[in-house]
């Protein structure tokens, strides 16, 4: 049987099963969701299913293991710079959990927790907490709104309040494996378990992990732990004005998390990764996207919003904006000892839409402001790299020259975020460029290529990738690890019908 002949026979058995509405295989459906940022291209699936509940998921998987076809799934499909809906692979078929799987199963205040479906997006979670008084929070990326909770975190997404790390704050997960059967991970496991999104300390392996960055399972609910809402939130800001000042930012924002004095992570924002969410390049045009942006108007840009080389942020939660204010004021004592730091204070930070979207991540409120970066050059083209940084000053220094060096070498503006915790920072890295122009988007991809040649050969991964680079990355990894991953997919999966090439 032919590729084309198993589709249609499989789309066939979907349609009868689910109705004729789970299957999508429209020449429109197809092209949106084949289309990404990325340099590597789009990557058209062959069409799409949208299973309505977790026996539906296995219908769909029962289906692909009769003919052979590869299911592709997604949640909201909304990790921008990373792939968006796309396939890995041209010719998947993308199963979309988030067009009908979008319910907030269950919502505990008193253990502040919530069960989620796949759909459940960030901005309508926040919305369902602010129908009951929004007395809990939860941790946001600073992507987009409409993005997935679920996706996000088993994508090894993070964020910024004390509950930044998605995938501990994530407890118990209902996975369909690539055979079909369901497995309930944690206390799950027990039958009628009252305590599955409660305890991580489960008997026996945790295997949650198994599906975080995999191609194992597709996760069909999720235990999400949420954070009780202080009656105060205050932030912090301090503007550096050199590109040289990352080290001595570094070693002045390592004790403090050491020490847990500041209990969300440091926001740590390069000049043109803040100032894009307000301008586009000036020089985009006369230099027809060829060259970076000069160091003399980037200068210019900082003088005229009022912002540094690198701007350093973070907040405290307390019962009162008096209770916080000695721990304002120790921290910006800290600082404010190196002779470089301009402070800003909350009110002032509040009052500018360029600082107050990371006011509103320490707020736990979603926001799409970030995403105007987007448009700082034409053209929507979008790609993250993201290694990690020990918390050495020195180290952090060296990997912003390399990358910087990288950047201009291709034409491309230094666009950086470090998220900063106790001993290491993910450095967010995005190449913003024009995927209109066929030269730029060469320029961008060999841009990205470089860069990891150089991370990796100096001794540091990323913890994401984008689904064009996967395999780029995967091969910069020992073949013993990667061997214990396929032989781990064999089992959970033996047809290979789930995701093949998604971190594998």
């Amino acid at each position: 049987m032919s590729t084309d002949q198993a589709h249609a026979a499989f789309f066939a058995e979907v349609a009868a099963a689910l109705g004729d509405a789970a299957v999508n295989c429209t020449h429109e459906t197809i092209v949106r969701y084949g289309e990404n940022h990325l340099p590597t291209g789009d990557r058209r699936p062959a069409g799409v299913v949208y299973p309505g509940s977790t026996a539906e998921v296995q219908r769909i998987v029962a289906a692909a293991n009769t003919h052979g076809v590869v299911v592709y799934p997604i949640s909201t499909g909304q990790n921008q710079g990373l792939g968006l809906r796309s396939p890995v692979h041209a010719g998947q078929v993308v199963m979309d959990l988030g067009r009908r799987m979008h319910r907030v199963l269950e919502l505990d205040e008193r253990l502040a927790y919530a069960v989620i479906e796949p759909g459940v997006t960030y901005q309508q979670l926040y919305d369902e907490l602010g129908l009951r008084g929004h007395r809990l929070m939860l941790d946001t990326t600073s992507g987009p709104p409409a993005g997935g909770v679920l996706g996000n975190t088993l994508d090894g997404g993070a964020g910024y309040t004390p509950y930044f790390d998605h995938f501990y704050m994530a407890c118990g997960m209902e996975v369909v494996l690539g055979d079909g059967r369901v497995l309930r991970t944690g206390d799950g496991a027990l039958p009628d378990s009252r305590a599955w999104h409660v305890s991580k300390y489960s008997m026996g392996p945790r295997l949650d992990g198994l599906f975080v960055q995999s191609n194992l399972g597709i996760v069909t609910r999720m235990g999400v732990w949420l954070m009780p809402r202080p009656p105060s939130i205050r932030g912090f800001f301090f503007a550096f004005p050199e590109d040289e000042d990352l080290a001595e930012i570094i070693e002045l924002v390592r004790p403090l998390k050491l020490a847990n004095v500041v209990p969300t992570l440091f926001k740590v924002t390069n000049d043109i990764y803040a100032l894009g969410t307000e301008c586009s390049s000036p020089e985009y045009a006369a230099k027809g996207g060829a060259q970076a942006l000069s160091d003399g108007t980037r200068r210019e840009l900082r003088e005229h919003y009022g912002c540094g080389a690198w701007l350093v942020s973070g907040a405290f939660y307390g019962a009162s904006e008096a209770a916080l204010a000695p721990f304002i004021e120790r921290v910006r004592a800290h600082f404010m000892q190196s002779g470089r730091a301009t402070y800003i204070d909350h009110d002032t930070a509040d009052a500018n839409p360029m600082l107050r979207i990371h006011l509103d991540s320490f707020r736990g409120v979603p926001t799409p402001a970030e995403l105007k970066l987007l448009g700082w050059r034409p053209g929507g083209g979008l790609i993250w790299f993201l290694p990690g940084t020990p918390m050495v000053g020195e180290v952090a220094n060296a990997h912003q020259a390399l990358a910087r060096r990288i950047y201009t070498e291709h034409g491309l503006e230094y666009i950086c975020e470090y998220v900063c915790g106790a001993r290491f920072a993910r450095g967010l890295h995005v190449l913003v460029y024009n995927r209109e122009d066929e030269h730029e988007t060469a320029r961008a991809d060999a841009c990205y290529r470089e860069l990891t040649r150089a991370f990796t050969a100096a001794g540091y991964s990323v913890g994401r990738a984008a689904t064009g680079y996967q395999a780029l990355h995967l091969g910069t990894l020992d073949p013993t690890y990667t061997g214990v991953v396929r032989a781990l997919k064999s089992t959970l999966d033996p047809a290979g019908v789930l995701a093949a090439g998604r971190y594998a």
